[in-house]
């Protein structure tokens, strides 16, 4: 039977750990859901430096898109992007009903996988203004197919130095065969420490697991394509307590990508796949 904490069964297709001192951006889209915002806003901060990507909010960087979301920043990188023509309102997670396309964009899959296992290893940030997130979202060529796994969703202000409450689940959106269910688990960690957070994904059910340990499964699943959805967000009105300096941080020391080895590979185009 195939493991998610071992890989056995498993064939590693996406594996970026960050060499060199580039983002590859045959891999990743260094926007976040720029079809709602303009490129300036959508644009991520980020440095790539000594086998880590740093993934920042700094003093000088606008809000994602005022109209939609207020004062929200946030640096983000997708590993697809979906959009209909400008003044539409079609596109990936367009969950705000005034969201409508304002610019122009290539529709690009670079990896879009059906099933398998996501794994990251990464540090938060304590900040109480920040929350970071590995996630996964329908690539939404069908609108239903539009559902969310959420790997692991972290606030600042659920990070303590024995113990932090981290989000997994699902959000089914449109997708009419999904139910919502999302919880924040007490894990015995500090997660401004490096951790490894896994999801393993089957027609069946989706599983979460922190350090190799199992935290939870839902017996429901996603069956369409879905991208990666890597960032850390800034909410400058949720929170009085007094601000970390600049900038803020989400490190990551890898993400990886494996399909089950009896499926064919994954949409993947160029250079995303694992050893190209």
């Amino acid at each position: 039977m195939p493991d998610p904490v071992t890989k056995a069964g498993y064939v590693i297709e996406f594996d970026e750990d960050f060499t060199g001192e580039q983002l590859d951006t045959a891999r990743w889209i260094p926007y976040y859901l720029p079809q709602w915002s303009t490129r300036a806003a959508a644009a991520a901060r980020h440095r790539v430096s000594g086998g880590n990507l740093s993934l920042r909010i700094e003093s000088d960087q606008p809000p994602w898109a005022p109209a939609l979301d207020g004062p929200m920043r946030v640096s983000s990188l997708q590993t697809g992007l979906f959009s209909g023509p400008v003044g539409s309102d079609i596109g990936q997670h367009g969950t705000h009903p005034a969201a409508r396309v304002s610019q122009a964009w290539e529709n690009r899959r670079l990896y879009t996988p059906h099933y398998g296992v996501v794994e990251m290893r990464a540090r938060a940030i304590a900040d109480p203004r920040c929350m970071v997130a590995l996630w996964m979202i329908g690539y939404e060529e069908v609108p239903e197919q539009s559902a969310e796994i959420c790997i692991a969703e972290i606030f600042g202000r659920d990070v303590k130095l024995d113990s932090t409450a981290i989000g997994m689940g699902i959000h089914p959106f449109d997708d009419p065969a999904l139910h919502d269910d999302f919880a924040q688990v007490e894990v015995p960690i500090d997660a401004c420490r490096f951790h490894t957070y896994t999801m393993e994904w089957t027609p069946e059910r989706v599983s979460f697991f922190i350090d190799g340990h199992h935290q939870r499964s839902l017996r429901q699943s996603p069956n369409y394509p879905m991208q990666l959805m890597l960032n850390i967000y800034e909410f400058p009105d949720d929170c009085r307590e007094p601000a970390t300096a600049y900038p803020k941080e989400f490190i990551v020391e890898y993400v990886r990508g494996y399909r089950p080895a009896d499926l064919p590979t994954s949409h993947l185009r160029g250079s995303a796949a694992a050893g190209d």
